[in-house]
């Protein structure tokens, strides 16, 4: 039990730091993409939260991004390993087409997401460990204080620049 446990807080420390460091390289928070990533970030930084921060956070619940691309080539090479990570890329692909995003972030993190998986999966880790550690890496982001995650993702966003 206490095994999984850490296996599950190791999935999410990747998962987290894949779909941030992903969304950061393909400059996600520096504007909002959808209307739905506008209003949220707005609403933000209205209650004195980080924009860029809050566009990030808008992104997470607006269009398919890299976390949702994280989470779902999770549960692809949950159901049929590399291949349906491969074909959670694709169905996040279009899924940006339909959301009228570019879907850079989205579809290459399904891709990178699937093949560092595969790799943990080598070393004892289960598919099903990735899809709870992302779950709780979006919980961390928007589910303890929207206002301290947008600052730390504005922080961590303009320490790249």
């Amino acid at each position: 039990m206490l095994e999984e446990i850490g296996r599950f807080v190791l999935a999410a420390s990747i998962a987290w730091i894949l779909f941030v460091s992903i969304d950061l390289f393909w400059k996600l928070p520096q504007k909002g993409g959808v209307s739905g990533a506008d209003a949220i970030g707005s609403a933000i930084a209205a209650r004195g939260g980080d924009l860029n921060g809050g566009w990030m956070m808008g992104n997470i619940v607006s269009s398919p991004d890299a976390s949702a691309g994280t989470l779902l080539a999770a549960c692809g090479v949950f159901v049929a390993g590399i291949p349906g990570g491969i074909a959670a890329a694709i169905l996040v692909y279009i899924g940006n087409r339909i959301c009228h995003d570019k879907g850079y972030a989205g579809t290459s993190g399904a891709l990178i997401a699937t093949f560092v998986i595969a790799g943990f999966m080598q070393t004892g880790f289960f598919a099903s460990d990735f899809i709870a550690g992302m779950v709780l890496a979006i919980l961390t982001i928007q589910g303890l204080s929207h206002t301290r995650a947008s600052r730390f993702i504005g922080y961590i966003w303009r320490w790249r620049a």
